[in-house]
């Protein structure tokens, strides 16, 4: 007769209780929504933030410095015309530079600066003369916005006696005392001392002269940079450091290699200053550029100039990329190629329509072909040249 009491709380069914259970199970879909959302959230927010900017252009992170900031000016009608024209040039040139690179006629490394065009461009409309200019070895557009002939600098690409180093340099070291452009290093990092031992040699002559001097993102981290900020600082070297910031040195992205991403304020700790700058709008460059050589030529010391940029290319023509994502590359191309967003600044200020760019484009695409012809026509070297410009002659009679 007991029996059945134990039956009903079998029949009351804890088992009822199992909703309870089934709860949690229900609420835990909607625990998995924010998972997904996390990720996608983190990895979109950098190209959301481009892509709010109006006129596609890149949200630039502004850095407090001791340099009076002031909106971008206007280039004049002549200086930014002039400067699309260097930037197609050299984005022409680097182009037929890839192609002769494919076809075998360019030997060792060749890197290209596709997609970098308005830092060299708009730095150079900052100079003077007189001042310095000194690079690794993403060097060609320097050559070209320092002056040097496009003919000279593809003959040195190809290894011709009408190079610029005689056809022994070849991509990563060319020099032109004329321009002042003092190369051109294949060294990561080791234009950086140099460049500051230009601007000693500046400031113990009494000139008020510039050296400028460019690295990238993956040199920022070598230890012979900030031996040359402290000397810098220490005596006031007129010196502006430019930071390349291109996001992938050699193949590595800025985030994974870098503890501090905010590559301006590298030269915190020896009290220079910095500034992030949009390395993609020439006229940005050239504002920040204006502000920078002032502090210089004041006798404030060095500062730093984070240039936000981005290669097109591999870190050199042998670099596959598949650190990245073509799409990714392809937004940037769309959003921000500096070429594109000086068409439309003279586009829409009426300084030049369609046709006229289309038929300057030409020219200029003509220009760099008439360069690389005559470098693929001119003479290699003299195998005698192989025993001249070296440290100590060879001995008489040997081989």
């Amino acid at each position: 007769a007991k029996k059945p009491a134990p039956k009903k709380p079998v029949a009351s069914k804890p088992a009822a209780k199992k909703p309870a259970p089934k709860k949690p199970v229900a609420s835990k879909p909607a625990a998995k929504k924010p998972a997904p959302k996390k990720p996608v959230a983190s990895k979109a927010a950098p190209k959301k933030a481009a892509a709010k900017k109006p006129n596609n252009t890149k949200t630039i992170q502004k850095v407090e410095n001791t340099l009076a900031t002031s909106a971008a000016p206007k280039f004049k009608n002549d200086d930014i015309w002039k400067a699309w024209e260097q930037m197609v040039q050299i984005r022409r040139f680097e182009e037929r530079a890839g192609q002769l690179y494919a076809m075998g006629k360019i030997g060792g490394f060749c890197h290209l600066y596709i997609g970098q065009e308005a830092i060299a461009v708009g730095m150079q409309k900052v100079s003077k003369p007189g001042d310095q200019v000194i690079t690794g070895y993403r060097d060609h557009a320097h050559m070209l916005a320092c002056g040097m002939d496009a003919k000279g600098v593809m003959a040195e690409l190809t290894g011709r006696r009408d190079g610029y180093s005689g056809g022994k340099g070849g991509s990563m070291h060319m020099f032109s005392v004329e321009k002042n452009f003092f190369g051109g290093h294949g060294i990561v990092g080791a234009q950086v001392p140099i460049g500051t031992g230009l601007a000693l040699a500046n400031q113990y002559r009494g000139g008020d002269e510039i050296s400028y001097v460019y690295f990238g993102d993956g040199a920022a981290n070598q230890g012979q940079v900030y031996e040359s900020f402290n000397m810098a600082e220490l005596w006031k070297l007129p010196v502006i450091y430019i930071i390349e910031n291109n996001r992938y040195a050699m193949g590595t992205s800025i985030q994974r290699a870098s503890a501090q991403t905010n590559l301006s304020q590298r030269g915190v700790s020896f009290n220079i200053p910095g500034e992030q700058v949009d390395g993609m709008d020439v006229e940005a460059v050239y504002d920040a550029g204006q502000r920078a050589a002032k502090w210089v030529r004041e006798g404030n010391g060095p500062i730093i100039l984070e240039m936000l940029t981005y290669r097109y290319r591999g870190h050199s023509m042998s670099d596959p990329a598949k650190y990245r994502k073509r799409e990714e590359v392809d937004e940037v191309r769309e959003r921000t190629d500096p070429i594109m967003l000086t068409e439309e600044k003279l586009l829409t200020r009426k300084i030049a329509d369609e046709e006229k760019l289309k038929a300057r484009r030409k020219e200029i695409f003509e220009d760099i072909a008439d360069a690389v012809d005559f470098a693929l026509e001119s003479q290699l070297p003299d195998p005698k040249e192989l025993t001249t410009d070296i440290l100590a002659p060879l001995n008489e009679g040997a081989q």
